[in-house]
C-alpha cells in the first residue's frame, strides 16, 4: 500500500511538472499544449515510452544505484510566445517551480499532521510524504541542470549573447547522450547532485520544522 501511494503521488508530481510548463506557456501566448490536450493531470497524456518506462527499467535492472526518468515534454511553440526568449525561460522554470511548490505543500502537511498528533515519526504517512518530498526536490534539481533539453537550459539561454545562444542550441541534439553519460560515468556529478538534493530537502522541510523525521526516513531508505 505504501509503495502504491508513493508511486501514485510521484506520477502526480511528474504530471504536474509537465502541466505547469503548458499552463505558463498558455498564459504567455502559446496555446499549443492546450490545443494538443496536454493541459491535464491525466498521466496517460504525459507518458513517454523511453523516459517513463524503458530508462527507469534499464537503470533498475542494471543496478545503477539511482533511477532516472521523466515524462513526455509538453509541446511549446516558442515563436507563439509574446516575448519568446524571456517567456521560454519562464516556461522552463515553471516545471521545477511546481515541484518545489509540491514539496513545500507536503512539508506543511507533514508538519500539521505531526504537530496535532495525527502521525508519529514511525507512521506510514510520514514515510510516504518524506519520500515524495525527496522525489520532488530531486525532480527540481535535476531538471535545472543547464544542458538542453532540460529546463535549466531554457533559463540559461535567456542570459546568453546571440552568438553564444546559437552554439548552445547545437547541444540539443546531443543533450540526452551528454546527460546520460555524465550521470552514468562521472561519479563526481552524482555526488554533487546528491548533496544539492539533500540540501534542498533540508531547506524545504526545515522551513516547517520537519527535517528531523524526513531525514530519518531517508537514511533508513538508503541503508535498505
Amino acid at each position: 500500500m505504501r509503495i502504491a501511494v508513493i508511486i501514485a503521488l510521484v506520477i502526480v508530481s511528474i504530471t504536474s511538472h509537465e502541466a505547469a510548463h503548458g499552463l505558463v506557456a498558455d498564459r504567455l501566448g502559446d496555446p499549443t499544449a492546450r490545443e494538443r490536450g496536454r493541459l491535464t493531470l491525466n498521466p496517460l497524456r504525459h507518458i513517454d515510452l523511453f523516459f517513463t518506462v524503458l530508462l527507469p527499467l534499464f537503470l533498475i535492472l542494471s543496478r545503477a544505484g539511482f533511477i532516472l526518468g521523466g515524462a513526455k515534454p509538453v509541446p511549446v511553440t516558442v515563436a507563439r510566445l509574446r516575448h519568446p526568449r524571456r517567456d521560454w525561460a519562464l516556461v522552463g522554470a515553471a516545471g521545477p517551480a511546481m515541484n518545489v511548490a509540491i514539496a513545500l505543500f507536503l512539508s506543511a502537511l507533514l508538519s500539521l499532521g505531526t504537530g496535532v498528533g495525527l502521525w508519529t515519526s514511525a507512521s506510514a504517512a510520514v514515510e510516504v510524504l518524506a519520500i515524495v518530498i525527496f522525489v520532488n526536490v530531486l525532480l527540481a534539481v535535476f531538471n535545472l541542470i543547464p544542458i538542453p533539453p532540460l529546463d535549466g537550459s531554457r533559463i540559461v539561454q535567456y542570459f546568453l549573447s546571440p552568438g553564444a545562444l546559437e552554439e548552445y542550441r547545437h547541444l540539443e541534439r546531443y543533450g540526452l547522450l551528454i546527460i546520460l553519460g555524465l550521470v552514468l560515468f562521472v561519479p563526481a556529478l552524482q555526488v554533487v547532485l546528491t548533496r544539492l538534493i539533500f540540501a534542498g530537502v533540508e531547506i524545504v522541510t526545515g522551513a516547517f520544522g520537519v527535517w528531523a523525521p524526513v531525514s530519518s526516513v531517508l537514511r533508513d531508505a538508503l541503508t535498505k
